[in-house]
């Protein structure tokens, strides 16, 4: 008799068991949506303190560089939304003024980005700018071709600073949201 309950209360749980699983859905991986955040280095510019102070008038510098990663279909239609981040630090006794033009591939500036940057001692200044639902047009970065930076000196070609090896730094790095599929 104990074997016929212990088989009965095992028929009952297997029933049990057996009505609590659902079938596979296979189609699940349709639904899955993944959204990974990459971050990289854009620019990475510096120019001495004796450089700039060889350059008359105020533009000390200004250069296209070619930037067609953020343009290409592989990130341009997946890209939800992101930041572009610039951080500067100046330990020249120069005052400068960073712009930072963001052209698309007819070079029509379609973003900008003035820094203003006082003299050393100065900590370092970092801006962020964020594109997407929470910020500029998310078409700004999708269209991405070139970056142009200018620098203007504020102050006068003589000076020097007493920090050793004076010179100011830019750096610019990105992180976006993308889609996988």
């Amino acid at each position: 008799m104990k074997k016929l309950v212990q088989k009965f209360i095992l028929f009952i749980l297997l029933i049990g068991t057996a009505s609590c699983t659902e079938s596979l859905d296979f189609n699940q991986l349709d639904d899955l949506e993944a959204t990974p955040i990459y971050e990289a280095s854009i620019l990475y510019l510096e120019a001495p303190e004796n450089i700039i102070n060889l350059v008359t008038g105020g533009n000390v510098f200004s250069q296209d560089y070619n930037f067609d990663a953020f343009s290409s279909d592989v990130f341009s239609s997946r890209v939800i939304d992101g930041s572009l981040t610039f951080e500067v630090e100046n330990t020249t006794s120069k005052e400068l003024q960073i712009r930072i033009d963001l052209l698309d591939d007819a070079d029509a500036i379609t973003d900008t980005i003035t820094l203003m940057v006082p003299p050393a001692p100065t900590p370092v200044q970092k801006l962020e700018i964020a594109y997407g639902d929470t910020g500029r047009n998310i078409d700004i970065i999708k269209t991405l071709s070139t970056i142009r930076i200018s620098t203007a000196n504020l102050g006068d070609n003589t000076s020097v600073s007493s920090i050793a090896n004076p010179l100011v730094t830019l750096k610019s790095s990105g992180r976006f949201r993308l889609r996988l599929k």
